[in-house]
Parts: C-alpha cells; sequence; structure tokens
C-alpha cells in the first residue's frame, strides 16, 4: 500500500519534479515525486507529493528530512490527506465540517444556490438542528447568559 507524503514550503523557483527528487535520491528508486504547478505560469505553488511504499518509510522520511534544508528554505513534510474524488458532492454522507470562525451567518445562501433563483428556503445541516449541537461563542457566552436571566425575569412578572 503507497503512503503519500505532502511536501510544503517549496521554493517557487522550482520548475522540475527531477529537482525534488534529488533530495529523495537516498531514499531509492520506490520514492516517486509530483511537483504541483501554477497552470497558467508554470511555476511551483510552493508544495508537492511524495509517494512512498509504506508507513515505515513514510515515517523515517518524515523525521529525517522535516525541516530539511532545500535552496535555504526548510521543507515541512507530513502525511497527506485522503483526496476527495472528483464525483462526490459536498452534500454526501460525510462528517460535518467544524464552523469557522469568520462564517457567522448560517443563512447566507451559497453562490449556486444565487445563481439558481430558487426557493428562498435555506436548509438546516445536521449539526445545527439541535440546541445541544450549538455552542455560544466563548467569547460572547457570558452576555448571552445575562441575555437569558433578563428573558427568563421579563417573562415571568
Amino acid at each position: 500500500m503507497s503512503i503519500r507524503l505532502y511536501i510544503g514550503n517549496l521554493p517557487k523557483e522550482v520548475m522540475e519534479r527531477q529537482e525534488l527528487q534529488e533530495v529523495f535520491k537516498e531514499e531509492g528508486d520506490s520514492v516517486t515525486t509530483k511537483l504541483i504547478t501554477d497552470r497558467k505560469t508554470g511555476k511551483c505553488r510552493g508544495f508537492g507529493f511524495v509517494t512512498v511504499k509504506n508507513d515505515e518509510q513514510a515515517d523515517q522520511i518524515i523525521e529525517k528530512y522535516n525541516g530539511h534544508q532545500f535552496r535555504e528554505t526548510p521543507l515541512k513534510i507530513e502525511k497527506a490527506l485522503p483526496r476527495a474524488k472528483k464525483g462526490e458532492s459536498e452534500n454526501a454522507e460525510a462528517e460535518p465540517k467544524p464552523v469557522s470562525k469568520n462564517n457567522t451567518s448560517k443563512n447566507k445562501k451559497s453562490r449556486r444556490d444565487k445563481d439558481k433563483g430558487g426557493s428562498s428556503k435555506t436548509s438546516s445541516s445536521p449539526s445545527s438542528s439541535g440546541n445541544d449541537a450549538v455552542q455560544p461563542d466563548p467569547r460572547w457566552a457570558d452576555a448571552l447568559a445575562e441575555l437569558k436571566q433578563r428573558l427568563a425575569a421579563s417573562t415571568n412578572s
């Protein structure tokens, strides 16, 4: 079973896969490299991948080459995340994505929904349907608790 390793912090001046392959030549022919380049300019996008035969070899390469100086920049090496398949949609049965701090509005339509001009109904994700699943932002938790107390006091009177 082959293992893919992410190679980050590559200099933009790297133009060919062979330059990256030279770094790992001590590991033998079982190591293959792939340099990710910009489609328009052909320049390196700053990362690539190395494929090795097994987990043991992957761990050895990570330990040996993580922080290795390549053209005066330290490489960042870690196991690559699995690729999403091309036919997979975002709404497929998968674990819910964590809510980012920047996305504060849950009722915003996506660009795709706006372009379709469909109904104005928004679907709620399974993670936001229950009150237990939604936690208040810790920065505002005290203010929220105070508001709840005021609301409870005003409804009781």
